[in-house]
């Protein structure tokens, strides 16, 4: 073999042994250096802050609901982060819709705890691409809404149609004021409309103002994503949500196509909501398709 030819094959070995060196060696290495970060909401709920969906948790006499669960690579931290609120295993996992940051951790939780959640839920992760073990789906699902009385109160299940997706729960601990609006809220950010999953822009609306017309000043509000929020910050997102939509509606009704809207771009104040999962092009894109849809 000619040495040029030697030389150039030694330099395509390190280049592919080197490229093997920097890509993880299994998906779960990106959650290596995720923290779970615990806050007390208010009296026994509290949040915990992970990569994925908020958690909120119920922690009292009866034992630990959960809602959420995350991805499931973080579930042995999560369950450490549950032990020190009283037990690892939960007696109740609530999922508030089907998407993978929000339900991935059910197969590590749900030989011990009952998951429940949204009739969609379940059908939704049984015909999804990968089949899931039993474990991981809800055994308790239902239609409108539903109550849990746990830990000393009424803990509200409200199916909220067509928003986030077709199978979103809010969950209302009635008796500590807290409301936990799964992906229907993005703290000061776009959100992300699952539109083949049946979600809606103006179902979202709709619902967040259902939120807003429930809660009070004092009542404390977890996002899907984002810190914890209050009433003002939700009144904040529905404002943004409404004057966003009705822009991109006006640009489609002078005639601008979706790219067109896109180059022409929203008002400047909206800048810092798009600094998120989703940018400002998406959302865009998403309330042109959806109105014209």
């Amino acid at each position: 073999m000619p040495i040029m030819i030697r030389t150039l094959h030694i330099q395509l070995f390190l280049l592919t042994f080197l490229s093997t060196l920097a890509t993880p060696a299994h998906p779960a290495d990106r959650f290596a250096d995720v923290e779970i970060r615990t806050q007390n909401v208010a009296d026994n709920i509290y949040i915990l802050y992970g990569a994925g969906g908020n958690i909120g948790v119920s922690a009292g006499e009866d034992g630990l609901l959960m809602v959420d669960d995350q991805y499931l690579p973080l579930a042995e931290r999560i369950k450490a982060a549950l032990a020190e609120l009283g037990d690892e295993s939960p007696t109740w996992i609530l999922n508030t819709h089907y998407h993978g940051d929000h339900t991935g951790g059910n197969p590590a939780f749900g030989e011990d705890s009952i998951i429940m959640a949204h009739d969609n839920v379940r059908l939704r992760l049984i015909g999804g691409d990968e089949a899931l073990p039993k474990a991981a789906l809800p055994v308790v699902t239902y239609s409108e809404e539903a109550s849990i009385f746990f830990n000393n109160e009424e803990i509200r299940l409200l199916h909220m149609p067509s928003g986030h997706t077709d199978g979103d729960t809010i969950v209302f601990f009635t008796g500590a004021d807290v409301v936990h609006m799964g992906d229907h809220f993005f703290r000061d950010r776009f959100p992300y409309v699952d539109l083949p999953a049946g979600g809606s822009v103006a179902g979202l609306i709709r619902n967040v103002e259902a939120v807003l017309a429930a809660v009070s000043d004092d009542t404390h509000i977890i996002p899907g994503h984002g810190e914890l929020a209050a009433k003002d910050d939700l009144e904040r997102y529905h404002d943004m949500l409404v004057a966003t939509t009705s822009a991109i509606a006006n640009m489609r009704a002078s005639g601008l196509s979706a790219d067109e809207a896109v180059a022409q771009g929203l008002d400047e104040r909206w800048d810092s909501w798009g600094a998120g999962f989703i940018n400002e092009e998406r959302w865009i894109r998403t309330v042109y398709t959806d109105l014209t849809n």
